[in-house]
């Protein structure tokens, strides 16, 4: 992305503090207090966006003036937890869509209509409390509806495809178009949103009518299991690599001798294999390296190749 001096980054916090609360704007960020794996240097500028109308005047000023390219030199961060920033930091300007701008609310009977920035643990406990069912799967992913979009999260055979009815998006321009289901390109991991420069304004979520009591046992039953079986107690972005075609990652690097294979601070995980975990002390340079050492190892072990299902920020970008 494009890189701010010290000339530029005033100006460009003078000109954003005209929408927005100067206590949302953060020149010179430290990016590991807003990412799970808790690495990552500074961000240029990070600008907290806690309403729908802060996200379009924020992205048109960024357009305007020469700051930005429509589209670009900019990232929409939600919760952190699928992204890996570098020690250097990010070049260019990070919109981090807020709790505050994570509003659920009820929309007639089996339906909820979600802001981007609302947790997909909130989501699951406003179903449950609204005896919706159909989200408890996504109760325990660590992440934001918008990132959720965006990648297609999904956990125990739940997908957000199989949930989203309609994405409300917005263009670089600030045009707001709607999409269903099929028109967001779902698929494994994948989504419109990474084909075009677009971002989550809010979604409709449709679930089914079920019963708190049962609603509330499965959550707690898959929560279980995941304690059981991930290492909930390092810092993470969850599942590190995708699933590749006919096999699973965590069992390819389990086979490969990886199992509590280490870099510096940055461990595949002993508990389970597909999750890179900082153990403590780990930088960005640490994971990226293990994360690069466990997909060589893998491809000589089994000619599979496995790819980073978390999100690359900064890595090659100089400042």
């Amino acid at each position: 992305m494009k890189a701010f001096d010290d000339k530029a980054k005033q100006k460009l916090y003078q000109r954003l503090s005209g929408i927005l609360a100067p206590e949302q704007i953060h020149v010179n960020e430290k990016m590991s207090a807003h990412t799970t794996f808790r690495v990552g240097g500074e961000a240029d500028i990070f600008v907290e966006i806690r309403t729908a109308a802060q996200l379009r005047n924020a992205v048109a000023t960024l357009g305007a003036e020469g700051f930005c390219e429509p589209g670009k030199d900019y990232f929409i961060l939600g919760n952190g937890s699928n992204v890996l920033v570098s020690d250097s930091g990010i070049r260019g300007i990070v919109l981090h869509l807020s709790k505050e701008y994570g509003k659920i609310a009820p929309d007639g009977a089996s339906h909820l209509v979600c802001e981007a920035g609302a947790s997909l643990a909130a989501i699951a406990q406003k179903a449950c409390e609204c005896g919706l069912t159909g989200f408890e799967f996504a109760a325990g992913i660590p992440g934001s509806l918008g990132g959720a979009i965006v990648m297609n999260a999904g956990a125990y055979d739940g997908e957000m495809r199989h949930v989203v009815e309609r994405v409300r998006l917005m263009a670089p321009d600030g045009t707001i178009t709607e999409k269903n289901t099929e028109e967001m390109h779902f698929s494994y991991r994948h989504s419109i949103l990474k084909e075009e420069p677009l971002i989550v304004v809010d979604a409709r979520i449709a679930l089914s009518p079920g019963s708190r009591q049962d609603i509330r046992a499965k959550m707690e039953e898959l929560a279980a299991r995941r304690r059981e079986k991930q290492p909930l107690e390092y810092p993470s972005a969850g599942s590190t690599f995708k699933r590749p075609a006919g096999h699973f990652a965590a069992k390819l690097i389990d086979d490969a001798g990886l199992r509590g294979y280490s870099v510096g601070g940055a461990q595949v995980s002993e508990k389970h294999c597909g999750f890179v975990v900082n153990r403590g002390g780990a930088t960005a340079a640490d994971i990226y390296t293990l994360i690069a050492q466990v997909q060589e190892r893998v491809a000589q072990s089994s000619r599979v190749s496995i790819e980073p299902e978390v999100i690359l920020l900064g890595f090659g970008e100089k400042g």
